[in-house]
């Protein structure tokens, strides 16, 4: 175990450090060495690798599914292949090309699937591992793959094309047989014209050696195989997208671009036996109906005790526009449309046989929509659809901002959930969810896992993530505080954004007092208490706050010293004097000259709010309009229960607030924050001799407010100052426009030269080179790399806390780093974090003698420094560099460059099953992790380029080494840097794969099996082999091993493809032991004679020979 020796470093002396950012102690002369500090992290307990992805596929392109081990694979546009089982069962693989996945096909019960891709590959997957695998591809060269189909319990796939023609590949081998259904063959020789790419192929369910092909011209044969011919041609004007069969092979139905279903029978090709409409118009006259918009894929299953459905997608009247996507489920007489959320990119009917040959008895109807999974129950009446267990709705709102807690107090998922399952929507199918396949199991490695997501439409959500599952549990809706405008015509003239007004933009969550702090992007902030109790709040309390800046080029310095220490603002206004008040009327506060002036963004409403168990709104928080100026965005945010303070900053500076007594304690500028000197040398600056309202709750008055009529600061009217502003909200307001939870990333990609406070972090430390008793402190962390302290004085009782304001003092800058402060945190003289302090979790809305006793905040041993002595670290990390600095003192003991071409984009302080580390996202897609306090590099991996905004915006690491991000807007990826975690992946992941007998196949009967009614088989293997066929063109198709190797192959080798390979393995390892058999035989029986021989030679040498001759 390594050893580091913190030493103390002479007042003044700076940090030697080396300009790869090797670590580097300092010392001091005559000082007596610290305690030593054993670092019990080391590189070998880091390992990178992906762990789960959650959330609806991304642009979803095609879907399958296996009747048997009940499994849903879902391809998608670019080349992502997600696999669902039961709830926890979800597996995502990658195809290296990263084309769309065109078509999917499983392998029954054999843990396979076949993806066919955009680019012309098809590949075989063995689904029989936890991180499923290519087995092999085959690469068309010649010809564009168009359609795929692999028959029931066959090992040969029929690959269709745009030219027309029809190949077959061994799924066994991935080769392509000799036998080609050339087009020109399959259409009548009459036929000049080209019929276009093979839309649809499908075997007669009852004569597997009929193949059906689908044309896209209109054309419909069934072929022969065994005398390789077209038995029967089918004609029709319009183009076919799907065609479905007839359980007993005799009918067959397709769709086509006019919106008609045509049924055939098979032996009657002349003409249709019925054409119908679904959804048009019948003309009079006996005339043909107006046409429709094309049905896009039909399935005709048949019941045993009923009518049969017939299912499609598409079709609708070209008069319904704007009318959305539509599933049409015809039964019998009845017809009913069941209108989807998004358009419809693929369905597929589940039912209780994987027979085609049988009853088919549909139950459901999977419909895979652009961004949702529906599944419908055909059984009950009225077709409800199932309550879906997975995490599909991520995106039900864009994500704008994430946090991701690992370890949280174990009562709070409980707590959530229980407020969260009134949430729930009511008319789901009673059935359980119909896609249960695989097997799931907790694993070794569990604790508890919180992510909170925010929305572009103001919700925030809490999802249990414990497991590496996901399940949603508490939703809340932000916007329900503020007044909403019933049209656009409506809108505020005072909004500033187009667009999602209350789009999330921070989230400040404590999960011990669970007090929560949003940040919207109309530059407003709302705190949220947790509460069992329903209530009605008759006025929402409202604290507005004008912060401005005007930096002065020729004023005297003398005010500026007014600034260094700021007294509490309650002394010139008593809180208990403040009463909350409804928000004022935005007109009433425009200025003279017609400037929208101290009105916020937007208008808090004034009728009650009925607040269900949850989170309720505690104060609402809004920056006011300066001289026709909007509010400048919130870029950090940061609440603490144990202070009852919330406290925000932006280019102008910061703001703290005191949400129990609802007053602004502090309004100021960030040059103020520095105390008499400023390193950046900016103006001194006076105060302004005409004062502005800044701060307080706002009255309910229409007519002009004087400024003695508004309750202010003290402390805000004194420092209120102006600045040009930079602000631009409509650049793609969804999904790159908000000022990321970070505004460092803002800053390195737009740097500007105004300062602004990007980080926060409240704690209890020794912030003044003079103190020796910890202190309640806020650090302060801007754009410019310039780390300061503040002081408060927290009243110590709970009585006096609700009475007496709190005190701030400035205590100027602690250290300086290169880049903006992204992250601070405080580690104790051993080395270890030291935990936030918080206030223990009670229900403010519960009767008094329900309340756990006193609420104290929770006791914490703060460190008492002796004189010329360090006993506390602050770890302070930027966009370039990490430091280690002690306190009180303030030395630099240690200092790493992390990164010179590059900047930060997310670091925290974590904790690992082996102690403390620093982990750290950069812009150039290295992750990497330091060691504390020593900041010896551990990890460094090139894991993923920025390429989109979103990443930087949700990138979050946590405890335990786990991290993630949304790496599209509609998924969420789950990674982990802890290389425990890593060696126990394959333990906590689900199986794909489980042992399930086939069912049986349907009994022929006595009269079928006699007259030959049933089911007729073929040999396909005879038909398709290298001996009856021969062996196909080679320049037609590349065949490409996949990194699955045999041993994948063998797994994956199971029922009726599988048992084949095996029965040949067995046979050449039988034959190869009978030969070794023959040979060793062969060498018994030389042996044996040899040794006849030699006997017999020897008996006759001494045969005449007396015995005294011997």
């Amino acid at each position: 175990m390594k050893k580091f020796n913190i030493r103390k470093v002479l007042d003044g002396l700076t940090a030697a450090s080396s300009s790869s950012g090797a670590a580097a102690a300092s010392t001091q002369t005559g000082s007596r060495e610290n305690d030593m500090i054993q670092e019990t992290v080391q590189s070998e307990h880091f390992q990178l690798c992906k762990t789960i992805r959650h959330g609806f596929p991304h642009h979803p392109s095609s879907m399958a599914f296996d009747p048997v081990q009940k499994i849903l694979a879902i391809g998608t546009q670019s080349g992502a292949l997600r696999l669902f089982g039961r709830a926890g069962v979800e597996c995502y693989c990658q195809h290296e090309s990263g084309s769309a996945v065109i078509q999917l096909g499983f392998l029954v019960n054999e843990g396979a699937l076949v993806s066919a891709l955009a680019d012309d590959s098809i590949h075989l997957w063995n689904l029989r591992q936890k991180q499923p695998a290519i087995l092999h591809s085959l690469k068309f060269n010649r010809e564009r793959i168009t359609f795929c189909h692999l028959p029931f319990q066959s090992k040969w796939l029929y690959v269709g094309t745009e030219r027309g023609n029809i190949h077959i590949v061994n799924v066994e081998s991935f080769t392509l047989s000799g036998y080609v259904i050339m087009w020109n063959k399959a259409i009548e020789l009459s036929s000049k014209a080209h019929p276009g790419p093979v839309v649809h192929i499908s075997d007669n369910p009852m004569d597997e050696g009929k193949l059906l092909i689908g044309f896209e011209c209109g054309i419909v044969v069934l072929w022969d195989l065994k005398s390789k011919k077209a038995d029967y041609r089918f004609n029709y004007d319009e183009a076919i997208h799907s065609v479905g069969w007839h359980h007993e092979g005799k009918q067959f139905v397709c769709s086509h671009s006019d919106g008609t279903l045509t049924t055939w029978n098979v032996r009657a090709p002349a003409k249709p036996a019925q054409i119908i409409t679904p959804h048009g118009k019948q003309a009079k006259d006996g005339k043909k109906p107006e046409p429709c918009k094309p049905i896009l894929k039909v399935e005709y299953k048949t019941t045993r005790a009923g009518d049969p459905f017939m299912i499609l997608s598409g079709g609708l009247s070209y008069d319904t526009v704007g009318r959305r996507a539509c599933l049409t489920v015809m039964h019998g007489k009845s017809t009913a449309v069941l209108e989807m959320d998004y358009p419809i990119v693929d369905f597929l009917t589940l039912c209780e046989t994987p027979y085609p040959n049988d009853f088919q008895e549909p139950y459901a109807v999977v419909v895979l929509l652009e961004k949702d999974l529906v599944v419908i129950d055909l059984a009950q009446i009225g077709y409800p659809i199932f309550e879906n267990p997975y995490p599909l709705s991520i995106h039900e709102s864009p994500v704008t901002c994430c946090e991701y807690i690992v370890d949280c107090p174990s009562e709070v998922i409980p707590a959530l959930y229980s407020v969260g399952s009134r949430q729930k929507r009511q008319g789901f199918s009673k059935k359980e969810w119909p896609i249960s396949g695989g097997n799931w199991s907790q694993g070794t490695l569990s604790y508890p896992e919180i992510i909170v997501t925010g929305h572009a439409d103001g919700s925030v959500k809490f999802w249990d993530a414990s497991a590496l599952m996901l399940q949603v549990l508490y939703k809340l809706k932000t916007g329900k505080v503020f007044e909403k405008p019933r049209s656009k015509e409506e809108k505020s003239s005072t909004d500033i954004v187009d667009e999602d007004p209350f789009a999330i933009q921070i989230l400040s969550w404590c999960p011990e007092s669970r007090v929560l702090c949003v940040t919207g992007v109309s530059a407003h902030i709302i705190v949220y208490r947790f509460s069992k109790q329903e209530i009605t709040t008759e006025v929402v309390q409202l604290l507005e706050v004008r912060m401005q800046c005007e930096l002065n080029e020729a004023e005297s310095p003398e005010g500026a010293g007014e600034q260094s220490t700021v007294s509490t603002p309650g002394t010139s206004s008593s809180p208990q004097s403040i009463l909350p008040q409804s928000h004022p009327s935005t007109s009433s506060n425009n200025s003279s000259d017609g400037l929208r002036d101290n009105v916020p963004c937007l208008k808090v409403r004034s009728s009650q709010l009925k607040q269900s168990q949850g989170y309720q709104v505690e104060l609402v928080i809004q920056l006011v309009w300066v001289s026709g100026e909007p509010p400048q965005p919130i870029t950090s945010l940061s609440v603490n229960s144990a202070y009852g303070l919330v406290v925000f900053g932006n280019g102008y500076g910061l703001a703290v607030v005191d949400y129990i007594q609802k007053t602004l304690l502090l309004n100021v500028s960030t040059a103020e924050l520095y105390a008499p000197s400023d390193p950046h040398h900016r103006q001194p600056r006076s105060p302004r001799k005409t004062r502005q309202p800044s701060a307080g709750f706002c009255d309910g008055n229409d007519g002009p407010a004087a400024p003695e009529e508004r309750c202010k600061s003290p402390t805000s009217a004194k420092i209120s100052r102006k600045i040009n502003m930079i602000a631009d909200h409509k650049d793609d307001a969804r999904d790159n426009s908000f000022s990321r939870s970070r505004s460092s990333s803002v800053t390195s990609i737009d740097r500007e030269s105004r300062e602004v406070i990007s980080s926060f972090y409240f704690c209890d430390s020794l912030s003044k080179k003079s103190e020796l008793v910890a202190v309640p402190s806020l650090w302060v962390g801007t754009s410019l790399g310039s780390m300061l302290a503040i002081a408060l004085m927290v009243p110590s009782t709970p009585e006096q806390r609700m009475q007496q304001s709190v005190g701030i003092s400035f205590c100027g800058l602690v250290v300086r780093l290169k880049g903006a402060i992204l992250r601070m945190a405080q580690l104790d003289s051993s080395g270890i974090l030291m935990p936030h302090v918080y206030e223990p979790w009670y229900d403010p809305n519960a009767p008094e003698e329900e309340k756990e006793g006193p609420r104290r905040r929770r006791p914490t041993s703060p460190p008492s420094s002796q004189e010329n002595q360090d006993c506390q670290y602050a770890v302070v990390c930027s966009e370039k560099q990490a430091k280690v600095v002690a306190l009180p003192s303030q030395n630099c003991i240690y200092k790493h460059n992390i990164t010179e071409s590059s900047f930060v984009l997310r670091v925290d302080v974590v904790t690992v099953s082996a102690g403390l580390c620093i982990a750290c996202f950069c812009a150039n897609g290295h992750i990497m992790t330091l060691s504390l306090p020593s900041l010896r590099p551990l990890l460094d991996v090139n894991y993923l380029p920025l390429t989109d905004m979103r990443i930087a915006r949700t990138f979050c690491f946590s405890n335990q080494g786990q991290a993630l991000y949304l790496t599209s807007p509609t998924e969420i990826q789950r990674i982990t840097y802890s290389q425990e975690t890593c060696d126990n992946l394959q333990e906590m992941l689900g199986e794909l794969f489980t042992p399930v007998e086939t069912p049986e196949a349907p009994n022929r009967g006595f009269f079928k099996g006699l007259f030959g009614g049933g089911a007729q088989s073929l040999d396909r293997e005879d038909l398709f082999g290298e001996t009856t066929a021969g062996k196909a063109s080679r320049s037609l198709a590349q065949h490409i091993p996949g990194p699955g190797g045999m041993e994948g192959m063998k797994g994956a080798a199971s029922g009726v493809v599988g048992e084949l390979a095996r029965a040949r393995i067995a046979l050449d390892e039988r034959g190869q032991k009978l030969g070794e058999l023959e040979e060793r035989t062969a060498a018994m029986m030389y042996s044996a004679d040899s040794f006849s021989k030699h006997a017999h030679d020897i008996m006759l040498k001494y045969k005449d020979k007396k015995w005294y001759q011997l």
